[in-house]
């Protein structure tokens, strides 16, 4: 698949198949990752594959213990297209055991090396995350960045026994999709370019 056909069609996914994604894929997706950009060339990044069933339980729980009471207090939306976000968000949160794969993406405060920065471990994770979901577009995945795991950090790190020089920034759902991917909505480029000046 063409990369911008990929791109104009990453749409986020939340309702997955239970239908396991392999090992070998799920490689393709961590080394597309790692193709991105990071400054210096320093790749203080590290990657989080969470598929064990009873991990994924034990934070699930977490998860949704935290986001039930918004779920379940939360007004209706009038806008359709959050509305149908938050009703996917919820879905997701109250099925977090059944996507087959969660990827977190992570980094290390490491650049620069005399003076490491926080800003950089962002400007190292997030094209690497970006990567990550373009490539599993382009390979039938479904994807969805999420940051309600966060709430769990705490266990996935005992769990998991992540060390603390690690960051935890992206939580990416990885599955194949229960439904069609769609061209993604975004602002005409018209709209967010400018030539040289702003007037």
């Amino acid at each position: 698949m063409d990369v911008l056909e990929a791109m104009n069609s990453c749409t986020a996914m939340r309702y997955f198949q239970e239908k396991p994604v392999a090992k070998g894929e799920i490689e393709k997706l961590i080394h597309a990752a790692t193709r991105a950009s990071s400054p210096g060339n320093s790749q203080g990044w590290e990657f989080l594959i969470i598929d064990d069933p009873e991990v994924k339980r034990v934070v699930g729980e977490k998860v949704l213990a935290g986001m039930g009471p918004f779920f379940a207090n939360r007004p209706t939306s009038d806008d359709a297209v959050e509305e149908r976000m938050l009703k996917g968000a919820e879905h997701l949160a109250r099925n977090f055991a059944k996507v087959p794969t969660w990827i977190v993406c992570m980094a290390r405060k490491v650049y620069p090396p005399q003076d490491p920065q926080e800003s950089f471990m962002h400007s190292t994770i997030y094209p690497a995350a970006q990567n990550l979901i373009v490539a599993a577009r382009s390979l039938g995945i479904g994807t969805c960045f999420t940051t309600f795991p966060g709430m769990a950090e705490p266990d996935i790190r005992e769990l998991c026994k992540v060390p603390d020089d690690l960051h935890m920034f992206v939580y990416v759902a990885v599955g194949y999709p229960e439904r069609n991917f769609m061209p993604v909505k975004r602002k005409p480029v018209a709209d967010v370019i400018t030539w040289n000046t702003y007037s």
